[in-house]
């Protein structure tokens, strides 16, 4: 593991971050987390590890209001942690670059696919979720629940996790305008998503509706009966690893001297 690094971004925001480097000839993974998690989760580490042991680079970091990075969380939306996902893998990687997103990260690794392809080498959504602040919460609200987001500007949502989430009405109106399922998804690099039939924060219609809704040439979905949202068994994490691989360039033209 390396040490702990901190990045700030034009919008002075300040995050938290882990890389580790890699050997000429290889595509680095980028790890995007969850809502509300951190990069201190077991996939993150464990892939980190696992990167590590095949000499390819691996960037793992916090959102903006996530784990050590600056911020509240009640202040972010999508669209900023989507910003900050672009900005420092922009700013501490190049060439295309494998993205892992696990949930909310699985959303924010499509807007990254939709507005930086060119950095993108190949995707692996795991239990992604996108569209959800529209979709699951927006869509699940009660109207008192809705009219209390709209008069007050947030309401508390209880977690299996954590304590109580705060939504907030900037999230929701914020993630309108980062719908990924409203319009043509075009994935043109190997893709592989990853779900769960007992997950209870996403369910496998929306990796069904997911895979059905983007276009591509090397797009599956795997459905693994009885992984819940975690996805973070021994068996599912040794998916995780197969599915970068197979979507890793087996052939990389980076120069070695480019920075990784």
């Amino acid at each position: 593991m390396g040490k702990l690094k901190f990045f700030e971004t034009n919008q002075r925001r300040r995050l938290a971050y882990h890389q580790s480097s890699q050997k000429p000839g290889t595509a680095g993974i980028v790890f995007l987390g969850g809502f509300h998690s951190d990069m201190q989760g077991t996939k993150a580490l464990f892939l980190e590890d696992w990167a590590q042991s095949q000499g390819r680079s691996f960037l793992r970091f916090d959102y903006s209001g996530h784990g050590q990075s600056s911020g509240r969380f009640a202040d972010g939306s999508i669209g900023e942690w989507a910003q900050d996902a672009a900005a420092i893998i922009n700013a501490l990687t190049k060439g295309p670059q494998v993205l892992v997103g696990s949930s909310m990260g699985g959303w924010i690794a499509l807007i990254l696919a939709k507005s930086m392809p060119e950095r993108v080498a190949g995707l692996v959504g795991i239990a992604a979720a996108p569209d959800f602040t529209e979709d699951s919460m927006w869509a699940g609200f009660d109207n008192d629940q809705r009219q209390q987001l709209l008069a007050k500007g947030q309401i508390e949502l209880p977690s299996e996790y954590d304590a109580p989430y705060i939504i907030t009405k900037k999230l929701i109106n914020d993630g309108r305008n980062q719908l990924v399922l409203r319009d043509p998804l075009l994935l043109p690099f190997p893709t592989r998503f990853l779900q769960g039939t007992a997950d209870k924060d996403v369910d496998q219609s929306v990796a069904l509706r997911l895979l059905e809704h983007a276009s591509g040439d090397d797009i599956h979905l795997t459905l693994v009966k009885g992984a819940d949202h975690r996805f973070s068994t021994s068996e599912c994490l040794e998916m995780i690893c197969n599915a970068i691989d197979q979507v890793s360039p087996c052939n990389n033209s980076r120069n070695p001297s480019e920075k990784v």
